[in-house]
């Protein structure tokens, strides 16, 4: 076996502890989601937990992306994968004396998602460090796989488990996860060397480098923008598809009509991992993000479960093609010893978009159902209507510059 190989297997040792993880993530997520919606029944109040367990490791992402440089990028992965099941402790044990009430499982949340800040940046590097470039996409796919596990298989099994017991038996399920994710990540750790540069320089000289290896390429800087853009859109089908559903029907629906959708997902991540995509990225990115957009609007016309799954599946299956050229555009012009600070400025920016949507979504199908007097439930829909319609737009518009689609031709050692 080459070391090409090896270093390939120790990549799908620590993407099965991120698979494991992701599962338990999203047993949490719909656990909590469905629990905060039928204590307050308001959209505002679950785009408010998703904003608090999302913005606290996107504001810190830079600064991590620097620590992802100059530290073991693997023994960063074990601190954030287990401190961040302290926020989960935090609320299983509110919910072990009672109700949790809203402020509690928002602090709950946020702790957790400071923590986890740590993790994403350097698992991000820790591929470059393992990977060589031929074998970005392919590993490209398998990370999408992993990602949506929390969305295939979380669903669905957290539905059944809400019907034989409640919310904390999903919670000591994800904390419990934290231990063979944490094990993965150390087999990983031993004998592979992590690029990490010496700190000789100050925390925001770093900071300022990493920004300057997104700025310096025209390209990269409008894609990472667009980014932001794309995922404000992303975020309202994200955020409004639960409430949405919800409104005619119970949790178990609701998780295997999430499960259904999003094995969109897993099915396109699978062949792209097979086939591994090798030319024609900005065409890829535009084309698959345009057909996006019209899957959302469909998504959201009507309450038709048919027209939502089929619909959902379209749209996920969409995603894993589009990340994938993303992600290579920029990757290849980036230097690899720069990787760990521009994913966490690159994170922060190009999903800004999310933490405007989580913001906005739920207040505004709360209020759209409120004055249209259609309810929360057709308020949501209306909205992921109208952000489909946008995402399809954008999709146009990103193909038509030429800096952007000159990134596949370039690339740096």
């Amino acid at each position: 076996m080459n070391k090409s190989e090896n270093h390939f297997n120790k990549f799908l040792v620590l993407w099965s502890g991120e698979f494991i993880s992701a599962i338990g993530s999203g047993l949490t997520s719909f656990g909590l989601g469905v629990y905060v919606f039928e204590q307050t029944g308001k959209a505002s109040a679950i785009a408010l937990v998703t904003l608090l367990a999302f913005m606290p490791a996107l504001l810190l992402s830079a600064p991590t992306g620097v620590l992802a440089d100059r530290y073991d990028r693997r023994v960063l992965m074990v601190l954030g994968d287990s401190l961040s099941a302290v926020g989960l402790v935090f609320i299983l044990i509110c919910m072990l004396r009672g109700e949790a009430q809203l402020w509690q499982i928002c602090v709950g949340v946020t702790i957790s998602s400071v923590f986890y800040s740590l993790l994403e940046p350097a698992y991000k590097a820790t591929v470059t460090d393992l990977l060589t470039p031929e074998q970005y996409t392919k590993a490209s796919g398998l990370v999408g796989i992993a990602g949506s596990a929390k969305y295939v298989i979380s669903p669905v099994l957290a539905g059944f488990l809400l019907t034989v017991s409640d919310i904390k038996l999903l919670l000591i399920i994800d904390i419990c996860t934290f231990f063979i994710t944490v094990a993965s990540t150390l087999v990983v750790r031993s004998g592979i060397v992590s690029k990490k540069s010496e700190a000789t320089t100050s925390f925001l000289r770093e900071l300022n480098d990493g920004w300057g290896a997104v700025t310096e390429n025209r390209g990269v800087l409008i894609l990472v923008m667009m980014g932001a853009v794309i995922t404000f859109f992303l975020g309202f089908i994200q955020t409004l598809s639960a409430p949405m559903l919800l409104a005619f029907s119970d949790s178990a629906t609701l998780g295997l009509a999430e499960t259904i959708c999003a094995s969109g997902m897993l099915v396109s991540s699978v062949l792209v991992g097979i086939i591994s995509i090798k030319k024609g990225y900005a065409k890829i990115l535009s084309t698959t993000l345009l057909f996006a957009g019209i899957f959302m609007v469909v998504f959201g016309l009507r309450e038709d479960l048919l027209l939502i799954c089929i619909s959902g599946f379209l749209f996920f299956a969409m995603l894993p093609f589009a990340n994938s050229s993303l992600d290579y555009m920029v990757r290849t012009n980036i230097k690899n010893e720069l990787q760990g600070r521009a994913w966490g400025l690159i994170g922060i920016i190009s999903q800004l978009g999310f933490v405007a949507a989580y913001a906005l979504s739920g207040v505004l199908a709360d209020y759209a159902g409120k004055a249209l007097k259609i309810g929360v439930g057709r308020g949501a829909g209306s909205l992921i209507v109208v952000a489909g319609l946008l995402l399809s737009v954008t999709a146009v518009v990103l193909y038509q510059m030429k800096s952007v689609r000159q990134l596949e031709k370039r690339g740096v050692s």
